[in-house]
């Protein structure tokens, strides 16, 4: 059974009046969430980035200070450029160290450009 033009006109008229003063249901007013827990996901973010990112650099940095000032002459470095040598010399106030590279060449530079200890890398064969 087909709806006549004016049925047509009449049901959509009816069915837009409803759905403009049908209501929603109330809103059930609790209490505020803590703002504790608004800000917990920010304080476990920066938790897990100190551990995963800072904490293995401050290591690393102490690692790498203990080396550095466990030098001492003929000991043989690479430093941050990656220059090889052996240290020649070391300053009073430790600040500077010379590093002989060659047999009439040295180059006098501070400690901190010194990356670590020299270890020769060998190539085990897997045969």
């Amino acid at each position: 059974m087909a709806l006549q033009p004016l049925e047509k006109i009449f049901m959509n008229i009816l069915l837009t009046t409803i759905y403009f003063f049908a209501e929603e249901a109330p809103v059930k007013e609790g209490p505020a969430p803590s703002p504790i827990f608004q800000f917990l996901p920010i304080i476990a973010i920066v938790i897990f980035f100190y551990f995963i990112m800072f904490r293995p650099q401050q290591k690393e940095r102490a690692r790498r200070e203990k080396a550095l000032g466990e030098l001492k002459k003929n000991d043989r470095v690479v430093t941050i450029g990656g220059i090889i040598g052996t240290i020649a010399n070391i300053s009073e106030k430790e600040q500077e160290v010379t590093l002989k590279i060659d047999d009439n060449t040295r180059i006098k530079m501070r400690r901190s450009a010194i990356q670590g200890l020299y270890q020769v890398e060998t190539k085990e064969s897997t045969s």
